[in-house]
């Protein structure tokens, strides 16, 4: 009887020692309290809102947000999407507060009108700004295959023709002034002579 008691124990302490060990490397989808961890990478919106609010101000004390940074802020979070929430539909609700910077009780209360009039889960705004991590600058613009396939075709000396060759030698580069300019020829000769240098001077 006391030995199953002591393998229970061992195999217990085991288990315990796992979840220690998963917990600190940061991989174990562990509850606290009963309670479900936040999503990867969310921070709480206070936090989130700090962050926002000194995007593009580094004079700002983090404490009041303004429009444009609170668009910032849903675009990169996809609360913005075009469709259901524009920036039109934000920057409505934003005036009804009368205030050009907002702070975090009074952003709440934007957010809280926002949700109503759409009819969107305030909580599911929330998650979404608390998850979407720190304001970043990202370019949408991606170069096609076509676009390059055609910067490539475009930019092949070797296809030039017409006096745009005469600029290039056969490796490709630049010729610099004399591929962009008709040097004058004063040698008192015409263009079609060909026996330039020829005539014997003995005579």
């Amino acid at each position: 009887m006391s030995e199953g008691t002591s393998a229970d124990a061992a195999v217990e302490q085991v288990t315990q020692e796992v979840k220690d060990v998963k917990l600190e490397n940061g991989s174990a989808p562990g509850a606290v309290n009963g309670t479900a961890n936040k999503a990867e990478g969310a921070i709480s919106l206070k936090d989130a809102f700090k962050a926002f609010s000194k995007f593009g101000d580094p004079k700002s004390d983090g404490k009041t947000i303004t429009l444009s940074q609170s668009d910032k802020w849903m675009k990169q979070a996809k609360v913005i999407d075009g469709k259901k929430i524009t920036t039109t539909d934000t920057a409505i609700h934003f005036k009804k507060l009368k205030t050009l910077k907002l702070g975090i009780d009074d952003y709440q209360k934007f957010l809280e009108d926002l949700a109503k009039s759409k009819k969107v889960e305030l909580e599911e705004i929330k998650k979404k700004l608390t998850s979407c991590g720190q304001p970043g600058v990202s370019s949408h613009v991606t170069k096609s295959p076509a676009a390059a396939a055609a910067v490539d075709r475009l930019t092949d000396t070797s296809k030039y023709t017409g006096s745009h060759k005469q600029r290039f030698d056969e490796t490709g580069k630049g010729k610099g002034i004399a591929g962009r300019k008709d040097l004058v020829d004063a040698s008192g000769y015409v263009s079609g002579y060909q026996h330039k240098d020829t005539y014997n001077k003995s005579h």
